[in-house]
């Protein structure tokens, strides 16, 4: 990063030294923007956030100029080499979170020297100040956002934001993150039953739905917890349970004399016979027949 600077400054001075000896309105004067971040290269391009931060930053400059990104800055702030201009945080098109930008000061008469000799007199006033107690160094950023860029929980993306509020990765962490919050936010689309299942469920419904046994509706339940028939089999499996927790009770035989008596009387024609029986056995086990033969008998006989 550091030479990526110096090298930035060399063709501002060369440029510069070249245009010397042009009018004003004739010289070239060039912005340049550095950032430091990930790129994609192909056919001879690159691509990515680094890249278009990199683009933002170089309008940010004077003509002759440089602008810098805050990773960058803190790169290099602890060499002495150069003043920055802090420009603060700076909404630039196409990039979601704001920048936070820093303009380097006279770079096209800035004098290189080893990174840790003095400054030259009169370059530069004082060297940047060191982080403050609790700041984390930049030199972890790179390895952090290495380490959650691929993640798929947005909490990371968030942790990263609150570290590095103005990070390099910025305002790819605040998009991703915005990505999965959304994914996570929006209704799952139930998917279509397998016609297969359904016809496998169906013919199971079919086989016991008109069992007297309770254990097959548990089975039905066990198999299709959330089926289509749940709530059917549970109402069956429930009454059947209950029917056979409480038995009918079992109709109690006959008397024997009574059964004698009926099998005297059962084939007679004499109502008299009838209401012997029903006086001996007023709710006796045949009373409902005995009644309907004695009003069978007791009926007028129409003529003709």
């Amino acid at each position: 990063m550091v030479d990526a600077l110096d090298c930035a400054v060399k063709i501002q001075q060369g440029v510069a030294a070249a245009g010397e000896d042009e009018v004003p309105e004739h010289r070239m004067q060039f912005r340049i923007g550095v950032n430091v971040g990930d790129v994609m290269v192909k056919d001879g391009d690159i691509f990515g956030d680094g890249v278009n931060i990199a683009a933002r930053l170089e309008t940010l400059a004077l003509p002759g100029g440089m602008c810098i990104s805050r990773g960058v800055r803190d790169h290099v702030r602890k060499m002495g080499r150069y003043c920055f201009e802090d420009l603060g945080e700076q909404s630039v098109k196409n990039i979601a979170q704001p920048i936070r930008a820093f303009r380097l000061e006279s770079a096209a008469e800035a004098v290189l020297e080893p990174a840790f000799a003095d400054p030259p007199l009169g370059l530069i006033s004082t060297p940047s100040p060191a982080p403050a107690i609790g700041d984390t160094p930049a030199s972890f950023e790179l390895p952090f956002w290495e380490a959650i860029k691929e993640s798929k929980d947005p909490a990371e993306f968030a942790a990263y934001l609150e570290q590095y509020p103005n990070g390099t990765f910025a305002a790819l962490a605040e998009g991703r993150r915005t990505v999965l919050l959304t994914e996570q936010s929006s209704p799952a689309v139930a998917a279509a039953p397998d016609p297969d299942l359904v016809a496998v469920e169906l013919a199971f419904w079919d086989a016991i739905k008109e069992s007297e046994d309770p254990a097959e509706f548990s089975a039905y339940l066990e198999q299709y917890p959330e089926g289509s028939f749940a709530a059917l089999a549970d109402s069956r499996r429930e009454t059947l349970l209950q029917a056979k927790a409480e038995p009918r009770p079992a109709p109690p035989e006959p008397d024997p004399v009574e059964l004698t008596f009926w099998d005297t009387v059962k084939e007679s024609d004499n109502p008299a016979m009838y209401a012997a029986y029903l006086e001996k056995y007023p709710e006796g086990s045949f009373d409902a027949l005995a009644k309907v033969r004695l009003e069978e008998l007791d009926a007028p006989t129409s003529r003709v």
